[in-house]
């Protein structure tokens, strides 16, 4: 895992939800849908909202500044379509998580 960056504790980040987490410096949104986890960069592309602390439903962030939404597995904007954020390949080991930049 040379590529891959520890990002958090899954048991840290429940079904559901989502939390902010800094890996080399850069601010990730780290999603835990059913057990898959996804990363993907923090800002929404609206208004720069904190993905991280967004709003999740049937694997899609809701940005808490002004409801923009994503895809948390592909990163793509719902509310713009054609637009998106970055996604970030992630690993499990155990219960560390590990985000690949």
């Amino acid at each position: 895992m040379s590529d891959f960056t520890w990002a958090a504790k899954a048991n840290d980040i429940p079904p559901g939800e989502g939390r902010v987490c800094e890996v080399n410096g850069v601010a990730i949104a780290l999603f835990n849908v059913d057990g898959t986890f996804h990363a993907l960069d923090n800002t929404c592309i609206h208004r720069g909202g904190p993905l991280g602390d967004g709003f999740c439903t049937d694997g899609t962030v809701t940005c808490p500044w002004h409801g923009w939404k994503y895809s948390m597995a592909t990163g793509e904007c719902e509310s713009m379509p054609g637009q998106s954020v970055d996604t970030y390949e992630v690993r499990v080991d155990g219960e560390d998580i590990h985000v690949k930049l």
